[in-house]
């Protein structure tokens, strides 16, 4: 079971703003006098004098669900001096992932797959699609199906209000599994969590239906996948992973789609992964990966 990634009274630590001298020295030393141990750490500074700032620790401190209110105002205190941002997640509790997804189910199914693993620690309320092809195989994973009909034209309005119906309060994040649908700003900003997309990474070129077959008539010689963070600017939030396979002239267009299915399942599956374990830090329109 995906619990079995879980590690209790492990907490991790996130710190981001500018950079100054004293914050490593000011972290450890608070998590000492917390009772803690580093297990885990990882900065970056893009300049040393004043730049942006970020850094990950994992700790290991005994009691920590019952003392988490003390070790918040200790985090803060510390941190107050630097005007630094931070936040504090439990690694023992799961994170809630909602799965859309539409015809394609290769990327849905897969994350299924690694979820009964253990491979990814997550839980999955539920899954939602706007077809009904992959019901039953959802369900096989003991994962609550719902289907909620697209909507034809470019309103979308009543299908959004009642995806976000089942979403709003029971998720920590989305992912869209080759979900083939367009979320609204107003969509993104009502739900409040992080949405993941994934996708082919030709574009711009070769928009629309059928890109491989597109690619195999330009004769590419690499097709790979980008999974990012949804924003309102379509496909280009921040990239959180990317991956790249070789092919040739003499590999046909289904061939072209089916390796293309395999790097796609790839980069969506790590990118689920790092962001679960809170290692994706979201800078502008970037992202830092510890």
């Amino acid at each position: 079971m995906a619990a079995e990634q879980l590690k209790p009274d492990h907490v991790c630590l996130i710190v981001h703003g500018s950079d100054q001298p004293g914050i490593v020295a000011a972290v450890s030393a608070m998590i000492t006098r917390i009772g803690g141990n580093i297990v885990a750490f990882d900065q970056y500074s893009d300049d040393p004098t004043g730049g942006a700032y970020f850094q990950r620790v994992v700790f290991h401190r005994p009691g920590f669900a019952a003392d988490r209110p003390v070790i918040e105002a200790e985090i803060a205190q510390t941190l107050e001096g630097f005007e630094l941002e931070w936040s504090l997640t439990d690694q023992s509790v799961p994170k809630r992932m909602a799965i859309l997804s539409s015809k394609q189910d290769h990327c849905l199914l897969d994350l299924l797959w690694r979820h009964r693993r253990g491979d990814l620690p997550v839980t999955v309320p539920m899954v939602i699609s706007n077809h009904t092809a992959s019901a039953e195989d959802v369900r096989s994973f003991g994962v609550p199906f719902f289907h909620v009909p697209g909507v034809p034209g470019p309103d979308k309005s009543a299908s959004e209000a009642k995806i976000l119906e089942l979403l709003k309060g029971n998720v920590d994040f989305v992912v869209l599994a080759r979900y083939m649908q367009i979320l609204s700003g107003d969509f993104l900003a009502e739900l409040g969590v992080p949405v993941i997309n994934i996708h082919h990474s030709f574009l711009p070129a070769f928009i629309g239906a059928e890109p491989y077959k597109k690619a195999k008539e330009r004769g590419v010689k690499l097709i790979g996948a980008t999974s990012h963070y949804v924003t309102d600017d379509l496909d280009e939030g921040p990239i959180i992973e990317q991956d790249t396979v070789r092919v040739t002239h003499a590999d046909s267009a289904a061939e072209l789609a089916r390796r293309g299915a395999d790097v796609e399942r790839q980069v969506l599956s790590r990118a689920v992964l790092w962001h679960a374990q809170d290692r994706v830090l979201r800078h502008g329109n970037h992202t830092i990966i510890f």
